[in-house]
């Protein structure tokens, strides 16, 4: 019997196989295991969120899921391969994201504003999950001279090593709110005498006919899904900016970048449009 040193198969009978993913590069913001968790929320530290393995039970647990429920705090619930993935080490069905942007309060934001003699500036994001566009977009607002940005516990963008990159450091300058009622922060906005506008490309008045000298906020949405109903139905008027070509939208950060320095322009300028 013969043996072929270099023996190559066929195109047909070669199968082509897929590499294993890479386990992730375990970040240094990342807790994990129940009780360093459970520790960390006891002692008020803010968390981007908490990876909980699916099927999870006794009474740490239940314990751990109160609170988690108490705190507000973003829980996704994943299968075991998923979170042994994420996490090499002993996790218990558990893994935590320290935040690394240390979250303000809209409630000392505004009136700190006034208190300063500015006019402020606020905007809120609503359902914008993608990272380099929030980053651009908080990197923008910087610029400007926005006085907080308003963002909502679920479905925002994770504010990551990547988010702050991306906004060039911006995230650890522009006070960041997470709040867990976005339509609730929206109210306490215009009680607190703030106009607030929502970009919205089906409204009929364009954005530079609005009046942006005095305190006001801008929401924007994502642009799969635009601004939720109950934060749309909030706004003082909807205002949209003008599209000269054949795609329906502008890229949510350009829009972003549109309104800001239209504010900005105006109160330079010292007048509201005619």
């Amino acid at each position: 019997m013969r043996y072929e040193k270099d023996f190559r198969p066929s195109a047909g009978h070669r199968k082509e196989f897929k590499p294993f993913p890479k386990r992730e590069k375990q970040p240094k913001n990342m807790i994990y295991g129940l009780h360093p968790v459970m520790e960390a929320i006891k002692a008020g530290k803010e968390f981007e969120k908490i990876i909980l393995q699916s099927g999870l039970k006794g009474g740490v647990f239940l314990e751990l899921d109160a609170l988690i429920r108490q705190a507000g705090i973003k829980a996704q619930y994943v299968p075991a391969p998923k979170i042994n993935f994420l996490c090499s080490g002993n996790h218990q069905g558990v893994v935590a994201y320290l935040s690394i942007v240390e979250y303000a309060h809209i409630e000392d934001i505004v009136p700190h504003a006034f208190e300063q003699g500015k006019t402020p500036l606020v905007l809120v994001f609503d359902r914008i999950t993608d990272v380099r566009n929030f980053g651009a977009m908080v990197r923008t607002a910087e610029c400007a001279g926005v006085d907080a940005v308003v963002i909502p516990v679920q479905n925002s963008a994770a504010l990551n090593e990547d988010a702050v990159k991306t906004s060039a450091g911006a995230l650890m300058r522009v006070p960041v709110c997470r709040e867990p009622d976005l339509p609730a922060a929206i109210e306490y906005l215009k009680n607190s005498g703030l106009k607030v506008y929502a970009a919205s490309e089906k409204a009929k008045k364009e954005y530079t006919q609005a009046d942006f000298t005095g305190p006001c906020a801008f929401i924007l949405g994502s642009e799969e899904d635009g601004i939720s109903p109950e934060c749309l139905a909030l706004c003082d008027e909807p205002l949209r900016i003008p599209l000269m070509g054949n795609i329906g939208s502008l890229n949510v950060s350009v829009a972003n970048g549109i309104f800001l320095y239209e504010a900005l322009r105006q109160r330079r300028a010292g007048q509201a449009p005619a």
